[in-house]
């Protein structure tokens, strides 16, 4: 024991722990009526923990090269040890991701969390919110089945509507001018080496800002805690008379982690054809278009706004400009009321905006 206390002492001395896990972790205050939405960010890290460890697993048997990448894929799904399981993981946990990023972008908006001074957190979190749906894309290719052929063939093919530099921009990711082994390698490298990275420091930067303007308050349910700011600059001090982060928020985090990964092994087990559809067993085959050829559920909306006009161009505008929207939120919407039922006209453009995402999709799922 004395040897252990020595060498506390000798990292206290160096790295001054206890006074890091009193500012950032017991000392470290946050609304007593804070609920459930709060704990997305913390399982879409850890969601995004599991794909990184099962994305390098599948890179130990994976061979990025057009003719081999089918074979691989089916040798891992039926003669690596569980490296069905680790597949499965990978495939269906791209989809979590993009589900929970969405619920977290809902709650945000809903609680107005997204105000003043809360701009930068929310453009950060767009930015990763897109970074996940290219990575998901790129990804989508790498089995190189008949799904993931077409689907890819598909998805570029729309960006060829852009007008002067569509082509260009088709032509650049493709590696030529149809999807082919050239396609492969650069869709590999953008999903293992570019995006990962780039996911991964704008996590970084949307943690810092989280620390340092700190955690809004929920404006509905019962508090008696007050917030504390510094200067102009709204420096985030803390909520006094809060709950503790550690271990109050640290057991709900991990509470809510608990019940995400059961139902997600719940999925894995009992029901992932879900996200595997025949096509996604035959290997890609350029000479042979499947009959029907859809994207994943997260760009149904998109592949159907695409099918509503006969000019692509339109589609991708309007497309375009709901997205913009929807990052430069925090000013268009710049009041300070934040309770939804207290913004009427806010609640009437996000339900309908939310209403229209849904029937979009299951338009695009059953035409």
């Amino acid at each position: 024991m004395i040897f252990v206390k020595r060498i506390y002492e000798w990292i206290e001395v160096r790295l001054g722990v206890k006074e890091l896990v009193e500012k950032n972790l017991t000392g470290y205050l946050l609304p007593r009526n804070i609920n459930f939405w709060y704990s997305m960010g913390s399982i879409i890290l850890f969601i995004f923990a599991v794909q990184v460890v099962t994305g390098m697993l599948l890179l130990i048997y994976y061979v990025p090269d057009a003719d081999k990448a089918y074979s691989s894929v089916t040798a891992i799904m039926n003669r690596v040890p569980f490296g069905w399981l680790i597949r499965t993981c990978h495939a269906i946990g791209s989809s979590m991701m993009v589900l929970f990023l969405l619920l977290h972008m809902l709650s945000v908006m809903f609680m107005g969390s997204y105000k003043r001074p809360r701009e930068l957190n929310w453009l950060s979190g767009f930015i990763l919110f897109s970074l996940v749906q290219v990575i998901c894309l790129t990804g989508y290719l790498l089995p190189w089945s008949q799904l993931s052929f077409w689907a890819t063939t598909v998805a570029t093919n729309s960006i060829g509507a852009i007008p002067l530099v569509g082509q260009f921009i088709v032509e650049f990711l493709r590696g030529g001018k149809l999807v082919g082994p050239p396609t492969l390698g650069r869709f590999f490298t953008l999903h293992v080496a570019v995006i990962p990275v780039l996911i991964a420091s704008v996590v970084g930067v949307h943690l810092f800002l989280l620390e340092r303007i700190g955690v809004s308050k929920p404006p509905f349910g019962l508090d008696n805690t007050k917030n504390r700011w510094q200067g102009d600059a709204f420096r985030y001090d803390e909520h006094t008379g809060g709950i503790p982060f550690f271990p109050n928020y640290i057991l709900q985090d991990m509470t809510s982690i608990a019940i995400y990964f059961s139902l997600f092994a719940a999925v894995v087990f009992f029901c992932p054809g879900i996200f595997f559809p025949n096509d996604a067993f035959i290997q890609a085959n350029p000479f042979q278009t499947p009959a029907h050829i859809k994207p994943e559920w997260y760009f149904l909306a998109n592949y159907q706004t695409l099918k509503l006009f006969p000019n692509e161009f339109i589609g991708l505008s309007i497309q375009g400009a709901a997205m913009t929207f929807l990052a430069l939120l925090p000013f268009i919407d710049w009041g300070n009321e934040k309770h939804p039922l207290k913004r009427p006209l806010f609640m009437v453009c996000a339900i309908g905006g939310i209403l229209l995402y849904i029937g979009l999709s299951i338009w695009g799922h059953y035409s």
